[in-house]
C-alpha cells in the first residue's frame, strides 16, 4: 500500500492515469481548451516531512489528452493555477470526504491563478475516476 502523496503513490497515480483518454476533459476553460494546462498543489503539514523542507509541491501537467503528476522542483515554471491546503484537507478531498466547493467556500483551500483551469483539472480527475478507485483502495493516509 502506498502512503498518500509519497513518491510511490505518485507513481501509482500516474499508472492509474495511463491510458485514460482525456481528450476534451476540461475543454470548457479558455486556457485549457488548448489541451495544455498545469495545476500546482501546495500541501502543508505532510506527516513525516521536515518542517524546514517546506510544503510539498505537486504539479499536474495536462498535455495532448494525457496527464502526469510529479513533484514540483524549485525551478518549476509557474502553474496556471495554484491550490494551497493543509494535508488533512488534501487527504479528506482524496478520500471523497470533503467537497471541493465547500472547502473553497470555507477558506480551507486557497486558490490563485486561473480558476477555469482549476475546473478543467477537476474535469480531468473526474474523467479518470474509474481508474482511480483502485488507487484509493490501496492508499494509506
Amino acid at each position: 500500500m502506498a502512503r498518500f502523496l509519497s513518491e510511490e503513490w505518485i507513481g501509482a497515480f500516474n499508472a492509474a492515469l495511463a491510458g485514460v483518454d482525456l481528450d476534451g476533459a476540461g475543454s470548457g476553460s479558455v486556457r485549457a481548451s488548448s489541451g495544455r494546462f498545469r495545476v500546482e498543489e501546495v500541501v502543508h503539514g505532510v506527516p513525516g516531512r521536515p518542517e524546514a523542507a517546506g510544503p510539498l509541491r505537486l504539479l499536474l501537467a495536462v498535455e495532448d489528452a494525457s496527464a502526469v503528476l510529479a513533484l514540483a522542483e524549485p525551478d518549476t515554471p509557474p502553474a496556471d493555477v495554484v491550490i494551497s491546503l493543509p494535508y488533512d484537507d488534501a487527504a479528506a478531498l482524496s478520500r471523497g470526504e470533503l467537497d471541493p466547493t465547500e472547502a473553497l467556500a470555507a477558506g480551507r483551500v486557497r486558490v490563485r491563478g486561473d480558476l477555469s483551469v482549476l475546473v478543467a483539472g477537476q474535469a480531468v480527475l473526474a474523467a479518470a475516476a474509474g481508474k482511480m478507485s483502485g488507487l484509493q483502495a490501496e492508499t494509506t493516509f
